[in-house]
C-alpha cells in the first residue's frame, strides 16, 4: 500500500499507572515525573516499521478515573488494538485489569474477543519497592490467550518501544488482519482518518 495503515492503539487502567508518560515516551521520547492525570481523552501518532510494512499507530490515552467513565468509553469503538497497563507498585491496579478488559470489550461492541490483540505492560519497574507478583500476571495473561506481558520504565525508557511494537505484531498476527485491512483500504479510498472524524482536545490536564 502507498500510504502506511492506519491503526487506534487504546491504552487502558488505572489512573496513576502511567499511561500518558508511556505514550509520550514512545512518541516524543519525553517523560515529565509532573504529569497530571489526563482529563477524557487524548491521542498521539506514530509510524511503526514492522516487517517492512509502515503503520501509523494512533495512540489514545484513556482516563483511568471513574469520573470520567462517560467521557472515555465513546473512543473505544474502531480501537484496533489495546494495552493494559498496571503499575508494578500497585497491586490492585492490576487486580483491576480483568474490569478493564471487560469494560473495553462491552464499549468497544468487539464480536470475536477470543482473537482480539491485547498486551499486558506492568509499568513503573524502576521503583524499588514492587507490590505485584510477576508470576501471578503470566499466569493471568496465560489464562487469557496468551497475552503477551512487558514490565516498562516510562521513565528510563525501558522495553517502552518494543511495548508498542509488540501490539502491532500481535494485531498482525491475529485473525483480524484481513477484515482490518479491508476495511482500512476502504477508508483510505473515501479520504476518511480518525483525525477526521473526531475533534480531541489534547492538552485538557486535571492536577487532581
Amino acid at each position: 500500500m502507498s500510504r502506511p495503515v492506519i491503526l487506534k492503539a487504546v491504552l487502558l487502567g488505572d489512573g496513576g499507572v502511567g499511561k500518558s508518560s508511556l505514550m509520550q515516551r514512545f512518541v516524543n521520547n519525553t517523560f515529565d515525573s509532573n504529569h497530571y492525570h489526563t482529563i477524557g481523552v487524548e491521542f498521539l501518532t506514530k509510524e511503526v516499521v514492522l516487517d517492512n510494512v509502515h503503520y501509523t499507530l494512533q495512540i489514545w490515552d484513556t482516563a483511568g478515573q471513574e469520573r470520567f467513565k462517560s467521557l472515555r468509553t465513546p473512543f473505544y469503538r474502531g480501537a484496533d488494538c489495546c494495552l493494559l497497563v498496571y503499575a508494578v507498585d500497585d497491586e490492585q491496579s492490576f487486580l483491576n485489569l480483568p474490569m478493564w478488559q471487560k469494560e473495553f470489550f462491552y464499549y468497544a461492541d468487539i464480536e470475536e474477543q477470543r482473537t482480539f490483540p491485547f498486551v499486558v505492560v506492568g509499568n513503573k519497574v524502576d521503583l524499588d519497592d514492587p507490590h505485584v507478583d510477576p508470576e501471578q500476571v503470566r499466569s493471568w495473561c496465560a489464562e487469557n490467550e496468551s497475552m503477551p506481558h512487558f514490565e516498562t520504565s516510562a521513565k528510563t525508557a525501558r522495553n517502552v518501544d518494543e511495548v508498542f511494537q509488540a501490539v502491532v505484531r500481535r494485531l498482525v498476527e491475529s485473525k483480524r488482519l484481513d477484515n482490518l485491512l479491508d476495511r482500512k483500504r476502504t477508508d483510505l479510498a473515501n479520504g476518511l482518518t480518525l483525525d477526521s472524524q473526531i475533534n480531541v482536545d489534547r492538552s485538557s490536564r486535571c492536577c487532581s
